[in-house]
């Protein structure tokens, strides 16, 4: 069985991601990309779905772990009964390479480890070939399946029922290393890695990149090491910003809500990019712009919510029966259905992001403008459609008051471009449209009871709409907003976390239940913060921050009964959440 998903600890190297048990075990592992196929999988069933497990032979071993300062090197320190040891992995950071490295370092006494390898290509579909093909002094496995090849290199493993395994010891002083290293199979085998040469590149990497962020207020490391897992997030050959590094973790345990969050989302991925802009990281705008613009291409009337990290347009989602799911969580998916939806808020998100880059000093290109102009005739030909809004229900559209606001928000920031920095466009369009919707919005998005509603056909609330004073659409002392502030705590907090909305009333067309959303928590501190509420933002945030694992890490939801995170992991909007609500509260 996968451990639970707090006991992961995240491994990146800007391309894809490794999750590491508290207890040694790899049992997630796609390469070469976030997207691509697993060849560790157990963490959508057990072991024989593929995993890595290295740790002592002693049963009774503790275990410590800690990230190497400001990296994403996990250092596992390992106590049995004769000796102590400490475990170094991390995918190294290499240009021309795809490398997961585990070093085991002595520290006192004598212990022994067991590596147990279980190789699984495509979802778990494909048992490879495995031979060896190294020398007694030099052991070396190599592993293929159709596209894929893998050699493993350390410790000699030998076959054991469809599984590799390997024992040594390791005293004071000294180190035994393990590395699995990822190439094409029509390729060459790859040669062996230089640990020392990849650990002190990684984490140099790490460690620059780190230092240039900006943060001092409250909850520094918890920020930081979002801001690092945001950048953990990033591709860093294409610029696209994924939203979670798993898949069809779910939502509710043992419920059907299971999604794909191994791709760009245009919203998180604008909202990630506010958050890299307010801590110093201004070039991750530029570079984000021209993903942008490859993605979109010729015609923003064919814009998507959500593309491939590349910027492909095809993410069709189907599932994988061969997965029993995350205990029991079926069915697992890959791809994203969500792809052919039309969610209105999603021009706004970026034409928001977009502009807090221009604040901050980025000059447009004539390119990026025209892009922008074109957004926002897009906007234009859409603005009376119903869609299916920031939570993507797969129940009929609606008119959805959180995205007719970013609609709104939109046509501002075009506004806004053209008065306050002198660029051209069709200004008295948007201003006309941008009027429009804020009547619309004051006339069907506001319920009897004086409060913002989640659409125009219901009295129910919605935690985006927490989003308003975000993007200035009111002041978060607006009455209106004071008023939903209200309902939301009335409806959407049976246990002191925000829920994103009832699922009771039907609106997402889908079956079983959900649980706190840990991004809307972070919503509700920073409405705390800018209406006076500081005292009660501090608390939230303080009992929100309580939610994430050891090493800081939040997944998608939290499930405050069975303290426990639930949902991909780890999840961008969650981490680019909190960093908005540590700002706010330092404000």
């Amino acid at each position: 069985m996968p451990a639970a998903i707090e006991d992961y600890a995240l491994l990146s190297d800007c391309r894809t991601a490794a999750l590491v048990s508290a207890t040694g075990s790899i049992d997630w592992l796609c390469l070469p990309r976030y997207d691509s196929p697993s060849i560790f999988g157990g963490l959508l069933g057990d072991d024989s779905h593929g995993s890595w497990s290295l740790r002592p032979t002693d049963p009774a071993a503790i275990a410590e772990r800690r990230y190497d300062d400001d990296t994403f090197i996990l250092v596992t320190r390992w106590t049995a009964a004769a000796g102590i040891a400490e475990v170094y992995e991390f995918l190294a950071y290499d240009d021309a390479r795809h490398d997961l490295v585990r070093r085991v370092i002595g520290v006192s006494g004598a212990v022994e480890f067991e590596s147990v390898l279980r190789l699984r290509f495509d979802y778990a579909r494909a048992l490879p070939w495995v031979r060896q093909i190294g020398s007694p002094d030099d052991p070396a496995l190599l592993a293929i399946a159709g596209p894929a090849a893998v050699v493993v290199r350390g410790p000699l493993h030998t076959a054991h029922d469809q599984a590799h395994r390997a024992t040594f010891s390791v005293a004071a002083d000294e180190s035994v290393d393990s590395t699995l290293s990822w190439a094409p199979s029509y390729d060459d085998v790859p040669e062996p890695v230089d640990v020392e040469g990849a650990w002190e590149r990684t984490r140099e990497w790490w460690t620059d990149w780190a230092s240039t962020l900006s943060h001092d207020g409250p909850h520094h490391d918890l920020v930081i090491r979002s801001l690092l897992v945001l950048r953990a997030l990033t591709h860093r050959d294409t610029g696209g910003i994924v939203a979670a590094a798993t898949t069809s973790l779910p939502e509710q345990a043992g419920g059907p809500r299971n999604w794909d969050y191994r791709y760009v989302w245009l919203r998180d991925a604008a909202l990630t990019l506010q958050a890299y802009i307010a801590h110093g990281y201004l070039a991750a705008a530029a570079r984000w712009r021209e993903w942008l613009l490859r993605a979109i291409a010729g015609d923003p009337a064919d814009i998507q919510i959500m593309y491939g990290i590349a910027g492909e347009r095809d993410l069709p989602e189907r599932e994988l029966p061969n997965f029993p799911g995350y205990e029991g969580a079926a069915p697992v998916r890959i791809g994203n259905g969500a792809v052919d939806q039309w969610q209105a808020d999603v021009i706004g998100e970026v034409m928001v992001a977009l502009d807090a880059a221009r604040q901050a000093g980025l000059s447009e290109t004539p390119f990026s403008w025209a892009l922008q102009r074109a957004l926002l005739a897009q906007a234009a030909e859409t603005v009376d459609e119903p869609d299916q809004g920031i939570w993507e229900i797969r129940g009929e559209p609606r008119m959805f008051t959180h995205s007719r606001v970013m609609m709104w928000a939109a046509f501002d920031r075009g506004v806004r471009a053209v008065e306050q920095h002198g660029l051209d466009g069709e200004v008295e369009e948007w201003r006309a449209l941008r009027d429009r919707l804020r009547t619309a919005i004051d006339a069907t998005g506001v319920g009897d009871g004086g409060y913002f509603v989640q659409h125009d056909a219901t009295t129910e609330v919605d935690a985006s709409l927490l989003q308003l004073p975000l993007v200035d659409f009111c002041a978060a002392d607006d009455p209106r907003m004071l008023r939903t502030v209200e309902r939301i705590e009335e409806t959407l907090m049976p246990d002191g976390f925000v829920r994103r909305y009832r699922t009771s009333s039907g609106v997402d067309g889908l079956s079983g239940d959900e649980s706190a959303f840990l991004a809307c928590s972070f919503w509700l501190v920073q409405q705390y913060a800018a209406s006076g509420r500081r005292e009660d933002g501090g608390e939230l945030m303080t009992r929100v921050c309580e939610a994430a694992n050891d090493l800081g890490l939040l997944s998608e939801e939290y499930d405050p009964a069975g303290r426990r995170q639930l949902g991909n992991t780890p999840q961008a909007l969650s981490h680019l959440a909190l960093v908005g609500a540590a700002d706010a509260l330092h404000r």
